[in-house]
């Protein structure tokens, strides 16, 4: 059962997404709050796998209470999807940045819904190749790139052009099928990145990736 809160001050969103999470048998609303301070305590109450939270909102925006939620070691194992009306809304780059796992448009279908909580549970990150491709160059120009970070010295080589690839916004099979290897070497890689450089999850690679200007060989 996947364990689900909904962060957003609409109460008509908060309605339609507890109805939504209702009728599956494999999602289970465990709470609802209306502002990102109540958001914060919601989730530190009550633990969820996964949380959807509005960008804008009173009292603390989405961003504040994501970066609460993701700065407390309590909480590592909360993933968390922002919900947007834009899908390439002003915030999103800063969201990824700060450990979110990916964003969600609130007029997404129902079952696009249901897939980003299972696919976020799931411990992966909700960034299509297409979108990812779309905020990377609407927002690597704007953000400073090409730096040297220390970070960069734990990786080996390949796993600098793994990384890379993965800011390309290509899933582990579409790039195994680019570099002629297993999709099981190329999760090795991207897991041992992952843990090398603190990243929560795939998204968080992406904005490393952009930050540090990684480009492909």
């Amino acid at each position: 059962m996947i364990r689900v809160a909904v962060v957003d001050d609409q109460a008509l969103v908060r309605m339609g997404l507890r109805t939504l999470l209702d009728s599956e048998d494999d999602t289970e609303l465990v709470g609802e709050a209306a502002d990102g301070r109540a958001g914060v305590e919601l989730v530190r109450r009550t633990r969820p796998d996964v949380v959807l939270m509005d960008i804008r909102m009173p009292l603390m925006d989405g961003l504040a209470a994501l970066r609460e939620i993701t700065s407390d070691p309590a909480l590592t194992g909360v993933r968390i999807v922002m919900l947007t009306t834009f899908e390439l809304d002003e915030y999103v780059f800063g969201a990824l940045r700060d450990g979110a796992s990916g964003f969600v448009l609130k007029d997404s279908p129902p079952d696009e819904l249901l897939r980003a909580v299972r696919v976020v549970a799931d411990g992966a990150s909700l960034l299509s190749p297409s979108v990812t491709r779309r905020v990377i160059q609407r927002f690597s120009a704007g953000t400073p790139s090409g730096a040297p970070r220390p970070e960069l010295e734990r990786l080996t080589d390949r796993e600098r052009e793994i990384v890379a690839w993965v800011a390309t916004g290509r899933s582990n099979d579409e790039i195994a099928a680019e570099l002629v290897v297993s999709p099981a070497t190329i999760r090795t890689h991207v897991g041992r990145a992952m843990v090398k450089l603190h990243a929560r999850d795939r998204a968080q690679l992406v904005v490393f990736a952009v930050q540090s200007g990684l480009t492909l060989p």
